[in-house]
C-alpha cells in the first residue's frame, strides 16, 4: 500500500492541519477541480478541519456529470437502430439525458447497450461482430482521451467499418480559465487535478494563474495529498503570489505523458466544447483530425448537436458544478434525486459532488 497509507495517517494529517491554521490570517476561498479529490474532501472531511473562513469549492471535477445531457439523448436516439450496440463506460449508463432518459432506461426498453471497461472493449466487440454497428461513448478528460485515440487507431489499422466514436472529451484547463471569468467568481486559488496533469502536463496553467492572479496546486487524491495542495494555495494568497506548484511529484511530470499526447493529437484536435452546467467552453473538448472523421458517430449517423430538452425545475446541479452551489443547498437532494432516481448527473457519477454528500453526509445534510 506504498504510497496510499503513508498519506491517510492521522499524524501527517494533523500535522498539516497545524501548519495551515499557523499560516492563515485571512479568509480564503479555493476550489478543488477534481471529483475524486471531493470525494475524499467530503469522506475525511477535510473542509471540517480548516480554520475558520477557509472555503472549499466543489468545482466541475467529474467527466460523467459534465457530458452535455443532448450526447446522451443523440446516444440513445442512435440505440433506437436494432443494429447498433452502443457501448459505454459503467457511470455513464445511468446519467439522465436532457430528456429525463438514461441508457440504462433505453436498454431496459430493448435497446443494445453494453458497460465496458475500455475503449479497447468496444473494438473487440466490433471485430467479432461485423454485421453490427458499433458505438463508442467517449467521455472523459485528458486522462481517458489517449485511450480513445489508441482505439481509434487500431479500429483504423483493423479496418473495422463498423466502430465509431460519440465524442465528448473535455479539457480542464480552459474550464478553470471560464470560470475565473466569471464576474461574480469566489474563486481565489485551485486544486488542480493530479491525473489530468499526469497525462497534459502543467503547460496550460501558468497563463492562468497569471492573468486571473490565482495560486495553482496540482495535487493528488489522499488527505494528505489535499491538505499539502491547500496549504500551497493558502501560503502563496498570504504572501500574495499566484503561482503554478506542483505538490504530486510522484506522479506528474511538468512535461506530463509525451507519448499520451502525440497519440491524442493525432486522432483529435482542439475544438469549443459544451459541458453541462457551464455552457460553450473555448477550446474546451475535442474533435476529429481529417484523417479519422470516418469513425465520428455524428457524421456516420447523421445526428445533429442538440435536443430539445426539459428542464427539471427542482434540480440545481448546473450551481453545483460551477462551485455557486453546494449540494445540500438543493431542495431535492436527497428527497425527490438519489443515487437510485437521479434529477441530476452529480448524483449519479462515483465522482459527483452530490453523491458524496449523499454517500458521507446525507444524515447530517438532512436533519
Amino acid at each position: 500500500m506504498r504510497y496510499v497509507e503513508e498519506f491517510r495517517q492521522a499524524e501527517a494529517v494533523q500535522a498539516w492541519v497545524e501548519a495551515i491554521a499557523r499560516r492563515v490570517t485571512h479568509p480564503w476561498t479555493l476550489m478543488e477541480v477534481c471529483g475524486g479529490q471531493t470525494h475524499s474532501i467530503v469522506r475525511y472531511g477535510l473542509d471540517t478541519l480548516l480554520p475558520e473562513g477557509v472555503t472549499l469549492l466543489h468545482g466541475p471535477g467529474c467527466p460523467v456529470c459534465v457530458t452535455p445531457g443532448s450526447v446522451i439523448d443523440q446516444a440513445i436516439a442512435i440505440a433506437q437502430d436494432p443494429r447498433v450496440i452502443i457501448c459505454s463506460f459503467g457511470d455513464m449508463v445511468r446519467v439522465p439525458g436532457d430528456r429525463q432518459q438514461s441508457l440504462q432506461q433505453a436498454r431496459a426498453a430493448g435497446t443494445q447497450v453494453q458497460i465496458v471497461y475500455s475503449p479497447l472493449d468496444a473494438v473487440a466487440i466490433a471485430a467479432k461482430d461485423p454485421d453490427r454497428q458499433v458505438v463508442f461513448l467517449a467521455v472523459g478528460f485528458e486522462t481517458t482521451a489517449p485511450a480513445t485515440a489508441l482505439a481509434i487507431a487500431q479500429a483504423q489499422q483493423q479496418q473495422l467499418s463498423n466502430f465509431s466514436v460519440l465524442l465528448s472529451h473535455v479539457r480542464v484547463a480552459p474550464a478553470m480559465a471560464q470560470l475565473l471569468a466569471d464576474p461574480d467568481c469566489r474563486i481565489q486559488g485551485f486544486l488542480a487535478a493530479g491525473h489530468v496533469c499526469t497525462i497534459a502536463g502543467l503547460a496550460e496553467y501558468p497563463a492562468i494563474a497569471n492573468r486571473y492572479r490565482v495560486p495553482i496546486a496540482i495535487t493528488g487524491f489522499e488527505p494528505v495529498d489535499i491538505l499539502q495542495g491547500i496549504y500551497a494555495c493558502l501560503d502563496q494568497l498570504e504572501s500574495g503570489r499566484s503561482e503554478v506548484v506542483n505538490c504530486y511529484g510522484r506522479a506528474v511530470q511538468e512535461a506530463g505523458n509525451l507519448a499520451a499526447q502525440q497519440w491524442v493529437e493525432r486522432v483529435f484536435a482542439i475544438t469549443d466544447q459544451d459541458w453541462r452546467g457551464l455552457g460553450t467552453i473555448p477550446e474546451g473538448g475535442l474533435e476529429f483530425q481529417p484523417e479519422f472523421k470516418s469513425f465520428d458517430a455524428h457524421c456516420r449517423f447523421a445526428i445533429t448537436g442538440a435536443i430539445a430538452l426539459t428542464s427539471v425545475n427542482d434540480c440545481i446541479s448546473g450551481l453545483v458544478l460551477q462551485g455557486q452551489k453546494q449540494p445540500c443547498d438543493c431542495p431535492a437532494f436527497g428527497r425527490t434525486c438519489t443515487p437510485e432516481k437521479p434529477l441530476g448527473a452529480p448524483m449519479v457519477s462515483s465522482e459527483g459532488a452530490c453523491a458524496a454528500y449523499y454517500r458521507y453526509r446525507r444524515t447530517q445534510v438532512m436533519n
